[in-house]
């Protein structure tokens, strides 16, 4: 596996610094000086770093726009232990997942495996009361690595488990992602509850809760992760697309060559060719979710300056707006994303199921342009969806350059052509079938003419 050499290994001066400062403070230039105004987002004493998110809030790692992401790092101490205390979100989905320092995923506990407190009710499973008042629940931490893989993202019928493991890494760490997606329409940034909260129970057999707890398990102490655990080095990245023999929209082609996400050495083959279709899933990203597969192709706008993509929506429950009862579908949740490049991670825009207009049939039509480009009957009025590609391209190097990203999350083990179910590249169209994503690049006032919007 290939990874940036050890002097990546990142403290205060560098990621961890900028993570923690940069989740507290925003500077703005005023005239000649300098103000240091607070950027959006709760926190709390154990989930410090975030929220992560599309813009305003820190946007790194390809967070989904629709998702808020807040991590942690602690470590257990010797003959302690640590359970976290929480109510389930008003949401589509929230997960706790434990990461290395690579950024690699080792356990993920989905919303739907956890057992809720006496008397309440998990309002992630199909038929339960998704607004009901009772909502607690109780997880426990374990330092140690799970035997379990949890990469195929799949629903685990008839399975519960109020434990995660968050093995120590060579630095004596543990680091925990806390996600929620979709939360319902004016539940807030938390989805209508508070943060998770740590309860630790001590060697000597002593209680302690919130900041207590923090300061027993110092959470904190500085991040310390690669520097591919955000991204790709930038010197990698120039290399990967300024190759002599390849053409200036490498690796973007038309139609569009998708890609699944294996481990990180084949996340880089999109542009090298170098793919091992044997590694691992869901290593290959920034902090991904296990609960999530997916696929991704590099676009180019000057292969054309708008892109389309048009193919059949997986089904999934609707929560936007407050549903009372938890619904089903072939996936939890799905969306399709804009980024900018492997060295950036930044997320442009992102649009989920709920959002993405679907024609009689159950198919989608999604744009993807810049601004200016847009055409006038890209909107949900017309059924068509819109996400843009930024004017600064990959945000380094090619203005024209962005990544489209697919998500199918927790995908039911009876729907064949979920993203899960892809076993190499070479089989992505054959077995998504009709949900494939069919591309092509043409112009602004050609989608005009093409999709006629219904009067």
């Amino acid at each position: 596996m290939t990874f940036i050499s050890k002097r990546s290994l990142l403290t205060v001066g560098t990621i961890a610094s900028t993570l923690l400062a940069t989740s507290l403070y925003s500077s703005v230039s005023h005239a000649s000086q300098d103000v240091f105004q607070p950027l959006p987002g709760e926190r709390n004493c154990l989930f410090r770093y975030g929220p992560v998110s599309a813009d305003p809030y820190i946007n790194v790692a390809y967070p989904d726009a629709a998702v808020k992401y807040w991590g942690s790092a602690f470590t257990i101490p010797e003959g302690a232990t640590l359970h976290l205390e929480g109510e389930f979100p008003y949401s589509r989905y929230m997960s706790l997942i434990s990461y290395d320092e690579y950024g690699r995923p080792r356990q993920s506990l989905a919303d739907y495996l956890i057992e809720p407190e006496p008397g309440a009710v998990n309002p992630y499973r199909p038929g339960e009361k998704r607004n009901s008042d009772q909502r607690r629940y109780r997880i426990e931490l374990i330092s140690e690595k799970p035997s379990q893989d949890d990469t195929k993202a799949i629903v685990r019928e008839g399975q519960t488990r109020n434990t995660l493991h968050a093995p120590l890494s060579p630095q004596h760490q543990q680091v925990l992602i806390y996600r929620i997606y979709a939360q319902d329409a004016d539940s807030g940034e938390t989805a209508g509850v508070s943060l998770p909260v740590p309860v630790v129970t001590t060697k000597g057999g002593k209680t302690l809760k919130g900041e207590a707890a923090c300061d027993y398990i110092q959470s904190s102490q500085q991040l310390q992760a690669k520097l591919s655990a955000l991204g790709v080095d930038v010197s990698v990245y120039r290399k990967l697309i300024s190759q002599e023999d390849k053409p200036d929209t490498h690796p973007a082609t038309s139609p569009s060559t998708w890609h699944i996400q294996l481990d990180r050495e084949s996340l880089l083959g999109i542009y090298n060719g170098k793919v091992n279709g044997n590694a691992r899933r869901s290593e290959g990203g920034f902090y991904p979710n296990l609960d999530n597969n997916y696929i991704r192709t590099v676009i180019n706008r000057k292969l054309g300056p708008v892109y389309i993509m048009r193919g059949k929506a997986p089904t999934t429950p609707t929560t936007f707006n407050g549903d009372t009862v938890m619904g089903s579908g072939q996936l939890r949740y799905w969306s399709v994303c804009s980024n900018k490049g492997l060295a950036v991670t930044e997320v442009n825009d992102c649009l989920y199921d709920e959002h993405i207009p679907v024609d009689e049939n159950g198919y989608y039509t999604i744009a993807v342009s810049r601004a200016a480009d847009r055409p006038r009957n890209a909107f949900p009025e017309c059924g068509m969806g819109w996400i843009p590609m930024s004017d600064e391209g990959d945000g380094i190097f090619d203005t024209d350059s962005s990544i489209v990203q697919i998500r199918h999350m927790l995908a039911d083990d009876n729907f064949p052509q979920a993203i899960q179910k892809i076993e190499y590249d070479k089989d992505i169209a054959s077995t998504m079938g009709k949900y494939f994503p069919h591309t092509f690049y043409t112009t602004t006032n050609k989608v005009e003419l093409m999709f006629p919007c219904p009067q």
